[in-house]
């Protein structure tokens, strides 16, 4: 068995504790799986955490119990060797269970609810040594009806897993196609940053991504299918407000692939200013900003066919001096005055 298979099943051990989470032996548990040392860069308001007790303490205690009954199921796990180095694991997927107590002061609801997650694992001789992972707490305040900033002009749904449905059951890792998916999704990408030569035609995004494509967005973005979609409620939005935008070449960038897959994580990975009007109702305030998007590529038949993405809106907020959770809490006052608790 590969070293990158052995890494994708330590990742399924940790999935296998957090489906039927408990929170009595789950620390123990958990504790096993990470180096003494291992650092975890979470998404705002958690930020940086260093141990998995602390990151225990910090993020998982305080989310079971607001879902004691939470379940965390993945539809993506692929592993790999970094283009910068390291050997990294990528999952996707949702948490799920029944939000009964407030959490991160977002009312509860009583009902399911879920919670999209990219998790980022280096892992070295067996142990996970350093974590970058975004969950979109923003798409807990809408279930909530406490979402306090603009609409999304994408679709907010409960993103699927792969077309495919093989995305958690992937053989051993493929050189050749591995090679292949990541070499072109880098040149999309590379395609991408023509943009500012000569507009949306220098980017001939044709030729990489499938007529029937699906962007699936985080929760404030939304998701949208084919490219009209992706270029109407993303790209020109986000282009017209950042045409700077470009990759944070301050911080090392960790492209990974497994057959038809390629993930990508960094910390942060964009670096762009605020110049221009038009993305998430932002002012354009000339501010330059970081963002962290650990995204997920599905390729076939030589085209890019799903791309799963996540951004850590709310961090983005705080740098530009809005802070999301209070304008939450201003705008659920009434139902925290009457209904403390549900």
């Amino acid at each position: 068995m590969s070293m990158h298979m052995k890494n994708r099943q330590l990742i399924d051990r940790l999935n296998r504790m957090l489906y039927d989470a408990d929170m009595k032996t789950l620390p123990e548990m958990y504790a096993g799986l990470f180096a003494e040392e291992c650092v975890f860069h979470m998404c705002h308001p958690f930020g940086d955490i260093m141990g998995a007790d602390a990151f225990f303490s910090a993020a998982y205690e305080p989310l079971l119990e607001a879902v004691p009954d939470l379940e965390r199921r993945q539809y993506i796990c692929i592993s790999g060797p970094s283009t910068e180095y390291g050997d990294w694991v990528g999952c996707a997927g949702n948490y799920v269970g029944v939000f009964e107590q407030p959490w991160l002061d977002i009312p509860p609801t009583l009902h399911m609810v879920y919670m999209r997650f990219h998790e980022f694992y280096r892992i070295e001789q067996g142990r996970i040594v350093e974590v970058q992972a975004i969950w979109d707490i923003p798409q807990v305040m809408m279930q909530s009806h406490a979402w306090p900033l603009s609409p999304s002009l994408g679709v907010e749904f409960m993103v699927p897993a792969p077309a495919t449905q093989n995305g958690t059951s992937l053989p051993e890792r493929d050189e050749a196609v591995s090679s292949a998916s990541l070499q072109h999704v880098l040149a999309m990408l590379d395609g991408l940053q023509k943009h500012a030569e000569g507009g949306p035609e220098a980017m001939q995004l044709e030729r990489y991504w499938h007529p029937k494509m699906s962007w699936y967005g985080p929760a404030g973005i939304g998701s949208n299918r084919r490219i009209s979609g992706f270029r109407n409620w993303h790209q020109i939005p986000f282009l017209r407000a950042m045409p700077d935008r470009d990759i944070n070449r301050d911080v090392p960038l960790h492209f990974f692939s497994d057959g038809d897959y390629v993930g990508v994580t960094g910390w942060p990975n964009m670096k762009l200013t605020i110049s221009g009007d038009g993305w998430l109702g932002i002012a354009p305030a000339g501010q330059v900003i970081t963002l962290c998007s650990l995204d997920f590529w599905r390729c076939e038949q030589g085209l890019i066919r799903e791309n799963w993405v996540l951004v850590d809106i709310l961090d983005m907020y705080r740098q530009i001096g809005v802070d999301v959770f209070e304008r939450m809490r201003e705008c659920t006052v009434a139902r925290q005055l009457h209904h403390p608790v549900l």
